[in-house]
């Protein structure tokens, strides 16, 4: 039986473990985080799963240091899986495993290597992404592909709606190649990393709406930062607006050519410096969610203009 150290979080770390203790792999050692208080934490728990299955669980702050390396060395490793482990493995570490480690990166290799890859592939526009298996190497995210598995993007798809596609999408590319894997006979086959981009982080204060840009990106970066992320937002009036989803609305023309906010018929609509028109859904005025026409209200069914 091959043994695995697994380092793992999030909902793919979940999906992914369960993978591969149902294909028979012994996991020796689960290494995860602890939720941090300051997050809201709406995904699944690696360590949960790990203790329903009786599997020992650390949650060191630094899987690198010399102690950490040497409890992993005592199981022995076949195979290092990282799934959705937010810490850097270094070669030291990796080494560890005889038949090499492995990562579950969240989109299509090369593209969007780095750091929260579903929300940077709806925000640039993306029709479809995906997951992808990769040996690790010293470099992130830049070692050979062993196997990927493709979701599309709907025009209105959110984040976090793309985000539970790549969980899937993760749990069929592990399930999908783990025979070969184990048995020595996957292929692998080298990145070209010229053909993608490396992107880093995002802040909450990167969901700032900007008015000056035409609907489309509008729309994308309220997909990627809604819910369960912390959302887009704008000044307007003295009022913090924080919206949560979008439709563009091609049939209806703007007010207009100056970006504004507006209510009619009870609906709020933003028109857009391109002389499109957005429609705004689950808006937040102030921290309080409120319909349409409570909405109204507040800003006086007035136009605003946005800036």
């Amino acid at each position: 039986m091959n043994r695995a150290v697994v380092f793992a979080y999030h909902n793919v770390g979940v999906r992914c473990l369960k993978v591969l203790l149902a294909g028979g792999v012994d996991v020796a050692l689960v290494v995860t985080h602890g939720d941090n208080p300051a997050e809201t934490i709406w995904f699944d728990s690696v360590a949960a799963t790990a203790a329903r299955h009786g599997i020992p669980t650390i949650t060191p702050d630094d899987p690198n240091t010399p102690e950490i390396m040497a409890q992993v060395a005592a199981t022995a490793p076949d195979f290092i899986f990282s799934f959705y482990y937010r810490q850097m493995l270094k070669p030291a570490l990796l080494d560890l495993a005889r038949h090499g480690a492995y990562n579950m990166h969240g989109s299509l290799l090369p593209k969007y290597r780095g750091r929260v890859p579903v929300n940077w592939a709806v925000l640039r526009g993306e029709t479809e992404t995906g997951a992808t298996l990769h040996r690790m190497v010293e470099k992130p995210d830049a070692g050979e592909i062993v196997a990927q598995q493709v979701v599309p993007i709907l025009p209105d798809d959110t984040a976090g709606e793309v985000f539970a596609k790549v969980t899937l999408a993760a749990e069929m590319a592990l399930h999908g190649v783990l025979p070969k894997l184990l048995a020595g006979t996957a292929h692998h086959h080298p990145q070209d990393l010229a053909a993608g981009t490396y992107f880093g982080g995002r802040k909450p204060e990167d969901g700032r709406i900007d008015w000056q840009q035409p609907a489309a990106a509008i729309h994308n970066l309220i997909r990627a930062v809604a819910p369960p992320y912390p959302g887009a937002f704008c000044e307007v009036d003295g009022h913090r607006i924080v919206v949560a989803a979008s439709l563009l609305r091609p049939a209806i023309k703007p007010r207009g050519t100056s970006p504004k906010l507006y209510i009619e018929s009870e609906n709020l609509y933003a028109d857009c410096i391109d002389g499109r028109v957005l429609q705004l859904f689950d808006t937040q005025v102030d921290g309080k969610s409120l319909p349409g026409t409570q909405f109204g209200a507040r800003l006086r069914h007035h136009s605003l203009l946005l800036t």
